[in-house]
């Protein structure tokens, strides 16, 4: 295809294979936007986001306003005389001006099958509610929230042992596929936008610690389903005597018990922690980590620091 003007919108790591992807395919990148470098670390040092590291590689004009609702960065973005934007979690709101501004729009690359999980964290969401498959759609944007119309989608499974950073992963690499597929109908005039459907419409909140801890009153899948979706942030804690315990990894038995919620089991096996959650289930942690020490299995964990059976979780 003819090579488009373009510029990328993006600040994450997942926003990373689709700039190499429009790179790789000839296309004019007239400029990278990014979120403004962001304290972080132990010296809480400002740090530039994946996607400034790669623009800045490959020596493209980057750009990194904190807002873009002054008249002057709507006025240079104008300026750049584009045939499209691409956009994947760039993380600011895009205002009408620069929305309509390229010749064929602004093109989001979003990591579900619209309209389920709009919203800032949909490969969590969708892992927590147990779905069974999830996807990237290829979107038009307009002012709503990821409300615009659909130009490509494309599924995959979700599978058993997926975390979030695994799903992350695939769903990368598929959007960097599909951005240029899009792209490619977009300007030969074989693709058009489609209205979302009104029906399936569900809202992918932002994450909060406040989720990372455990209630053992819930199910111990449900609880499994919310460590995949957590790993690697914002991760899965308990307390007991008087330290937070992360879980690392876990996985629910097929066994019933009677005891109640947050219960620490008895067992035959030095190797098993299991714990009493919600409905009767069951819960093995099989990897624990100490606050300041490295992750061990469970052996490891209650050499250290033992649970004895009976003992009653908080």
């Amino acid at each position: 295809m003819t090579p488009l003007k373009l510029a990328f919108m993006g600040t994450p790591d997942f926003a990373c294979p689709a700039l190499d992807a429009l790179i790789s395919a000839g296309h004019q990148i007239a400029a990278v936007y990014s979120q403004p470098p962001r304290p972080a670390g132990r010296g809480q040092h400002d740090q530039p986001s994946p996607v400034q590291h790669l623009a800045e590689h490959h020596g493209l004009e980057l750009r990194t306003p904190a807002r873009l609702r002054s008249e002057s960065e709507q006025a240079a973005f104008q300026a750049l005389g584009l045939d499209a934007a691409v956009v994947v979690a760039y993380g600011l709101i895009l205002p009408k001006p620069i929305l309509e501004a390229p010749r064929l729009g602004c093109l989001n690359i979003h990591a579900s099958i619209l309209p389920r999980w709009r919203g800032a964290a949909p490969i969590q969401r969708a892992i927590l509610a147990g779905d069974e498959e999830t996807g990237i759609s290829i979107m038009q944007m307009d002012e709503g929230l990821d409300t615009g119309g659909i130009l490509t989608q494309e599924r995959i499974e979700i599978e058993r042992e997926d975390t979030a950073a695994t799903l992350h992963d695939r769903l990368s690499l598929l959007g960097a596929r599909l951005i240029l597929e899009a792209l490619e109908g977009l300007a030969a005039g074989r693709l058009e936008a489609r209205p979302q459907p009104a029906e399936g419409v569900t809202y992918a909140a932002k994450l909060e610690r406040t989720e990372a801890r455990i209630h053992w009153q819930e199910t111990a899948p449900l609880l499994h389903r919310r460590l995949r979706a957590f790993t690697p942030w914002p991760g899965l804690w308990f307390e007991a005597k008087g330290e937070r315990l992360r879980v690392i990894e876990a996985r629910p038995l097929l066994v019933t018990t009677a005891a109640a919620p947050g219960t620490v089991l008895p067992s035959n096996l030095a190797t098993a922690l299991s714990v009493a959650c919600g409905e009767g289930t069951v819960l093995s942690l099989e990897q624990l980590q100490r606050p300041g020490k490295k992750p061990v299995g469970a052996a490891d964990f209650l050499r250290g620091f033992p649970l004895d059976a009976g003992m009653v979780l908080p």
